[in-house]
């Protein structure tokens, strides 16, 4: 079984951030991933959901990704 939780390290010692299901007792292998700070306060998660939520065209008088072809080669070369 694998669970992955997280922890924080305190003192020489991990304390889990939420309980987990095992029995006293149970021998456990500990695999330690360490994060990289967040960018502005941010996580690469976050980060990457703001990306996703940029519009792929502003609807504006501006280029965008639908002039691509027309710029490149010409009103004939567009598709």
């Amino acid at each position: 079984m694998t669970t992955t939780v997280d922890a924080v390290y305190e003192e020489g010692l991990l304390r889990l951030m939420e309980p987990v299901a095992l029995p006293e007792g149970t021998e456990v292998e500990v695999t330690i991933t360490t994060r990289s700070p967040a960018r502005n306060g941010k996580t690469p998660a976050e980060i990457l959901k703001e990306i996703a939520s940029i519009p792929l065209e502003n609807g504006g008088p501006e280029f965008s990704g639908r002039d691509h072809d027309s710029v490149l080669y010409g009103q004939k070369g567009a598709r």
